[in-house]
């Protein structure tokens, strides 16, 4: 089963080291507006989703790319979290 605490910091940790610090961003906290502040774009959106979906082997569908699903770390981990026992269930 996958680990909560885990999910969020490689998540974090992603963001942070793969985007953020592209930007000259040095910090993001869990519940911060990427997209609001300048984390991420377009571009950004898409690598994080390729990213999340290699990482922890699901599948977010085009119609799931959204702005309530990315908008934050904590978003992100409950769309993987929901993913993943999704995907658990299906086997």
């Amino acid at each position: 089963m996958i680990q909560t605490t885990e999910v969020k910091e490689q998540i974090r940790q992603y963001v942070l080291e793969e985007i953020a610090k592209t930007k000259g961003i040095n910090q993001i906290t869990d519940q911060e507006v990427l997209t609001k502040n300048g984390i991420i774009d377009s571009m950004g959106i898409f690598r994080l989703v390729s990213y999340l979906e290699d990482t922890f082997k699901i599948r977010v569908g085009d119609e799931e790319i959204t702005h309530d699903n990315l908008q934050c770390i904590d978003a992100i981990e409950r769309l993987v979290i929901s993913k993943s026992k999704k995907s658990l269930a299906g086997n």
